[in-house]
């Protein structure tokens, strides 16, 4: 090459300038395409997934580096504005964690802006020196062998379901064991914090210095210092609830979930994103091993195709059922059964959890005359003392079973259950209050309560008959984790109070396995065109502007219910076969809406109608 060619080639190469494509840090969907920036060559690295400062307008704002490419100066048409500078030292995403990312603002129906985040630790990340992994191998061997194999190889097979009610700490170094040993890392979500600590803690007996955790209720910048590593250094687990489930981990062979179906695990706010569905778009691009664990699958795992790895004995510890249409007309929330079984613990020094509604009203009511339950003749819901249905709208009227009119209570609140308990019983208390034998608490205490003697559902029937589609699901795998915390040994049992002893959820819960219920409901709702044989979407606004529902059904034609009034907001439900092409033509109109002044939330698969 003679020196013309090699001056040729420099002048060309001072004509190429690095051009990035850049979301801002708005939520808002106007930006979700990005803008063009121009790169000045002083500036350092960048790469995709890099935090930066460009002007906009008049401001400075942050932004995600979602492109990188070459452009010719000579041939723009427009000169660019550059970039001002690059925020940390690690991109918070690469090019495969951003297809999920883009997937998730879709399916989700939110700003890309407000999902780029959502991989990054709360302060800004610094390339640290690497820590010394050291540790060991853990001393169970793997639950699933075919699975930690693959994930170890590199490779992935089919998503697995191990159904357990005795999946902790323990069984996950063990799935994970050999994977950290070839260098690869995982990732283990819990649905709160008290269990991912205990879970990190027994872990990090199994395995050492190999796991680090990740919470909420950590400070920022411990978090920050353990998404570092997990970004960096490869042979590591990190343990953590639902937000460490879109952390970019270096060299992540395998994903596992414990207990997916808890309320925990979905986004409450927009984005309502989901741990599970998260993890599955994860999985397919990154080609790592998903492993979910629990007692009770979702219908979801089930429809989605996950191998199910169901035990042969029982899954749960026996289940005793009292039957309240045994019992005279106004013999309280208690009966007469459990008091007597409680009173015998409480004297052989057993410990007791007595579960309750977590709402503090009855969810539902029985007829004084015959015991049965009050329901809407038109969907099936357990309805209260009114005469619309809470669900649908139909009128309820009298007893569909005797016409009677006169319906008493089957649930209430914790502190009516422990005054009644305390009439007879001996050392009752509410969750949280001083240590007793009899423990009285919620949902949200079951996890606390430990290993226990006897457990006790006060009202089946309120969760099993709730207002939505989920209702009798839910309930079982509510009921099942009650009887799960009873630990074995003579007279040790959950004793379940209903009304409808020949529920199929209660019928599936004596016999202590959860998928011959599970396949019969995930027909039932495919023949009633619910998810997850179709999909279902919610969206309130509050402030609404006028003409809404119009605008609505202008844009999305058909499976379209409301508006229902929903405290000052109103609220639809849209429902079809595939929602995806409905949720693009959202956004606009969301974005719309909120101009306008409104506050909308969608919840994509909502958990309550």
């Amino acid at each position: 090459m003679g020196p013309n060619s090699r001056d040729e080639g420099a002048a060309r190469s001072e004509q190429l300038s690095l051009t990035a494509q850049i979301v801002p840090d708005l939520a808002t969907f106007a930006v979700d395409d990005g803008f063009a920036y121009a790169v000045p060559e002083a500036l350092g690295p960048i790469e995709v997934g890099s935090i930066v400062r460009v002007p906009l307008g008049r401001r400075r704002v942050r932004g995600y580096v979602v492109d990188l490419s070459v452009r010719d100066r000579a041939s723009s048409d427009r000169q660019l504005k550059e970039v001002i500078s690059v925020s940390g030292e690690i991109p918070i995403f690469d090019d495969r964690m951003l297809r999920t990312l883009r997937w998730l603002a879709t399916h989700y129906v939110a700003p890309l802006a407000a999902v780029l985040p959502r991989s990054a630790p709360p302060n800004l990340p610094r390339r640290r020196a690497l820590a010394e992994i050291g540790g060991s191998r853990a001393e169970g061997t793997s639950v699933l062998p075919a699975a930690t194999a693959a994930a170890a190889a590199g490779t992935r097979i089919r998503p697995h379901y191990y159904v357990s009610g005795r999946f902790g700490g323990r069984e996950a170094a063990g799935l994970l064991s050999d994977v950290l040993e070839a260098g690869r890392s995982g990732v283990v979500v819990a649905a709160t914090v008290a269990e991912a600590e205990a879970i990190h803690r027994a872990m990090k007996t199994e395995l050492g210095a190999r796991v680090v955790t990740a919470h909420s209720s950590l400070p920022a910048r411990e978090v920050t210092r353990a998404w570092t590593r997990a970004a960096t250094q490869g042979g590591l687990v990190v343990v953590g609830t639902r937000e460490v489930a879109l952390w970019p981990i270096h060299g992540l062979a395998m994903a596992i979930v414990i207990e997916e179906g808890r309320r925990a695990m979905k986004a409450p706010q927009t984005p309502t994103m989901h741990v599970r569905e998260i993890l599955r778009r994860r999985a397919a691009i990154e080609r790592f091993q998903l492993v979910i664990a629990g007692l009770v699958p979702t219908s979801e795992a089930v429809a989605a195709g996950f191998e199910i790895n169901e035990p042969p004995g029982r899954v749960w510890p026996l289940v005793e059922v009292v039957d309240r249409n045994d019992e005279p007309p106004g013999s309280g929330f208690v009966s007469e059964r459990v008091r007597r079984s409680l009173s015998i613990a409480v004297k052989a020094h057993k410990s007791v959890f007595v579960l309750v509604n977590r709402r503090g009203y009855a969810p539902a009511f029985r007829c004084l005359r015959c015991k049965e339950v009050r329901r809407c003749t038109a969907c099936g819901t357990a309805a209260d003392l009114g005469d619309i249905c809470r669900r649908c709208g139909a009128a309820l009227g009298a007893c569909k079973r005797c016409d009677g009119e006169r319906f008493e209570p089957l649930g209430a609140g914790v502190g009516r259950i422990v005054d009644e308990l305390k009439r007879s019983v001996d050392g009752v208390s509410a969750a949280g209050d001083v240590e007793a034998p009899v423990v009285v608490g919620t949902e949200r205490d079951l996890p606390a309560a430990g290993r226990v003697d006897v457990s006790v559902a006060i009202d089946a029937d309120g969760a099993i008959f709730g207002p939505n589609y989920r209702a009798g699901e839910d309930a079982f795998r509510l009921l099942a984790r009650l009887a799960a915390i009873v630990d074995p040994g003579s007279g040790n049992r959950c004793i379940v109070q209903t009304a409808s002893p020949q529920h199929p959820v209660i019928t599936a819960l004596r016999g202590g396995h959860p998928m011959e219920y599970l396949t019969e409901e995930l027909a039932a709702r495919t023949e009633a065109g619910v998810p997850p044989a179709a999909e279902l979407m919610a969206i309130e606004v509050g402030n609404a502007p006028p003409d809404i529902d119009a605008e609505l059904r202008d844009v999305i034609s058909s499976g379209v219910l409301g508006p229902a009034e929903a405290g000052d907001k109103q609220r639809w439900l849209v429902e079809g076969s595939n929602l995806r092409e409905a949720k693009v033509r959202l956004r606009w109109l969301v974005q719309k809406w909120r101009d306008a002044g409104a506050h909308v939330r969608v919840d994509v698969d909502p958990l309550d109608l």
